[in-house]
């Protein structure tokens, strides 16, 4: 999960070593986890994590193992249980428990996938097969047009669909929803897969080539070599008309409102008409197109492209995007092989009750959702995390009070911002209604794909009301947290709000240094690079006086430079503007997280538990928070086209908080030390 401009999350990576209580018990860090033969000062993710990074095993269905993992198996398993009850004492058709149920046994009834194959598939092949001409083309284009845009991922969206819809608050006008279309058409993660010509991406390219034509020779094609070299030569130029993340990150590229009568000649080359006719669009009156330089180069291409290749490109990712588990064994076996095996260097498959719980809790999230915190989130758990929350705010609104280089006029405008900011714990107060989308206990197919209309139908629904600021992005269920910048509002799950991540008995130093920085990190996503952007309302504005912005932008650059030093891999490094807000919000999070855990202690000293001061608690409940150990395959990836930084470095992060120097004394030529004028501060 990534950080954009509609959407920043911690990230899949969040982890805490959990808390306990202070008095008498232990501290809450992983005392045998710590490589003291390593210099906090030189490496302070070492330092923290050696000893656990010496042994840790990664598991051979994953790409990467670190305590998240652990919590995250904890909601996985408790999720599963409530999903295989779901069925008992036969619900009522309807119920969300009957739709669960259903869903549930349709995707786990692997004979009957089997024996269906591709034929749940036919009546889409068939009407790709029929494509005669360009307007046909276009309708079949707009037609599988879908709200499959990520919110973590929307500004870079790499969705196997050419464009994907985003709904949400207009850039200028927050009173109402308006349609965002963002580029998409790739079967690989992100442009840079096919564009990079160093030897890992030359030989994933080759691999991805022999992939496509093992999908349709899997489904019969007698061409399959033919037609995989035209769809690859085909997704090399859709790859070349896209834009790069961090051009997709800056918002002023991507505020373009075209009409809808405007794209005839702003983008010539698909049949605008058919196209939005077919994605039930046309009467919207404007769009915000993201990329528009993007959507201009994929119409031409939709005009010049011979037809026959388009229609080998819509047949590939027909199969493709049901490859993984729903249409038979040898496609769920091609697709694990290269997207798993190739991409992340994980070995082993998952177990299908994993992956049919992550079906379920994809298409059917409320509804788990709903079950889940009834069994496991009390509303006790909610207020404590609520008053959290506040206590944070309040040392984030403190601060900007005490920051020397804002003015006045920019301080006020930070400071409504702050007191404006929606926050959702646990889950929402307003679940999502399926009681109209059908769902059949033989049709693992068919359900998703309901599912997906059902959820374009409800996006569009959207569509010119007013927004909604207490709109969820997240389910209950996910061990994750979330900054949405245009409704200026924050999603905890309950899944991340309990032990280890955070314990209403713990200590203080370790809950405010693991589930502390993480609340912090999504208050700052807010004043990042991309959130500052916006003012209290979530409206594309600039509150800043020249000379406060100057200094935000300068102080951005040093981290940019700082991140960009890391080294993950041999000659493959950070790049540090790709992952600027994320590691601003990192930096921004740690030092109010600090602030208001020093105010918990209503100016009483900590104690010292297991040896450890409270600041040395803190510190290293957040490095700790960010133990993983990743597949290179895996961590490649990310570097590639990740937001986030990986976790080692973001431990680093520590580096320029001042209180670390007094809690662990670096020294002048230690490699993390930083000059007091070269510390980041921002907020």
């Amino acid at each position: 999960m990534k950080s954009t401009i509609l959407a920043a999350a911690i990230a899949c990576g969040i982890a805490s070593t959990g808390a306990f209580a202070a008095s008498g018990a232990p501290s809450g860090i992983d005392l045998k986890g710590i490589d003291h033969a390593v210099q906090p000062g030189d490496d302070f993710n070492e330092y923290a994590n050696g000893a656990w990074i010496k042994t840790a095993q990664i598991p051979a269905d994953r790409s990467s193992t670190g305590i998240f993992l652990q919590v995250f198996q904890k909601a996985e398993k408790r999720t599963a249980d409530l999903i295989k009850a779901a069925g008992n004492g036969n619900p009522a058709a309807g119920s969300n428990q009957r739709l669960i149920a259903d869903y549930y046994k349709a995707y786990m009834d692997e004979a009957g996938i089997e024996k269906a194959g591709l034929a749940p598939l036919k009546p889409e092949l068939d009407a790709i097969a029929a494509i005669k001409d360009r307007k046909a083309l276009a309708s079949a284009l707009g037609g599988q047009l879908r709200a499959d845009v990520d919110p973590i991922n929307a500004t870079h969206l790499d969705t196997e669909h050419l464009l994907g819809l985003f709904v949400a608050q207009g850039l200028e006008d927050p009173s109402k929803n308006v349609p965002y279309l963002l580029q998409g058409g790739l079967g690989m993660p992100n442009r840079d897969y096919y564009l990079k010509s160093d030897k890992d991406m030359v030989d994933t390219r080759a691999k991805y080539a022999t992939y496509v034509q093992a999908i349709l020779a899997a489904a019969g094609d007698k061409n399959a070599a033919e037609e995989a070299k035209a769809i690859m030569a085909l997704e090399m130029k859709i790859a070349e008309a896209q834009e790069s993340i961090v051009d997709s990150e800056d918002v002023h590229k991507a505020n373009n409102p075209w009409p809808r009568t405007a794209f005839a000649s702003k983008a010539p080359g698909l049949d605008w008409d058919a196209y939005f006719t077919a994605a039930g669009l046309n009467d919207q009156p404007t769009f915000i197109v993201w990329q528009p330089n993007t959507v201009t180069k994929f119409a031409a291409l939709v005009g010049s492209e011979p037809l026959d290749t388009w229609k080998a490109w819509l047949r590939f990712h027909a199969i493709n995007e049901n490859a993984s588990g729903l249409i038979g064994k040898k496609f769920d076996d091609l697709a694990f092989d290269f997207y798993s095996k190739t991409l992340t260097g994980t070995p082993k498959q998952r177990d299908r009750w994993k992956r049919g719980v992550a079906r379920v809790n994809n298409d059917l999230g409320d509804a788990v959702g709903q079950i889940y915190v009834k069994e496991y989130f009390p509303a006790t758990s909610r207020a404590e995390v609520q008053d959290m929350v506040k206590n944070i705010l309040k040392a984030f609104d403190d601060r900007v009070g005490q920051l020397e280089w804002m003015t006045p006029a920019t301080r006020e405008k930070a400071k409504a911002k702050i007191a404006t900011i929606k926050v959702g714990v646990g889950y929402p107060d307003t679940w999502r209604d399926y009681s109209k989308l059908e769902v059949k206990p033989d049709d693992a197919v068919g359900n998703h794909m309901r599912a997906e209309l059902a959820e374009y139908a409800h996006q569009k629904s959207k569509l010119g009301k007013t927004v909604d600021r207490d709109e969820w992005w997240m389910t209950p269920q996910t061990v994750n947290a979330v900054n949405l910048p245009l409704q200026n509002a924050l999603n905890f799950p309950a899944a991340i709000l309990e032990a280890p991540f955070f314990d209403p008995k713990a200590d203080p130093a370790s809950n405010y240094g693991s589930i502390g920085a993480v609340i912090g990190h999504e208050i700052s996503h807010s004043f990042d690079n991309l959130g500052a952007e916006f003012d209290a309302q979530g409206r594309l504005a600039n509150w800043w006086t020249d000379a406060d912005q100057k200094h935000f932008k300068e102080a951005g650059q040093k981290l940019v430079d700082q991140f960009s030093a890391y080294e993950a891999l041999p000659g493959l490094h950070v790049n540090g503007q790709q992952t600027l807000g994320e590691n601003i919000a990192d930096v921004s999070g740690l030092t109010i997280a600090y602030a208001a855990y020093k105010n918990s202690l209503g100016g009483k000293p900590a104690p010292v538990v297991d040896g450890l001061t409270g600041d040395q608690r803190f510190f290293l409940a957040f490095a700790q928070s960010w133990r993983e150990k990743t597949r290179d395959a895996a961590l490649r990836s990310q570097i590639v086209g990740d937001v986030h930084a990986p976790g080692n470095f973001r431990a680093q992060t520590v580096r320029n908080i001042d209180q670390w120097y007094d809690a662990f004394q670096p020294k002048p030529g230690q490699k993390l030390y930083l000059d007091p004028k070269q510390r980041v501060k921002i907020w």
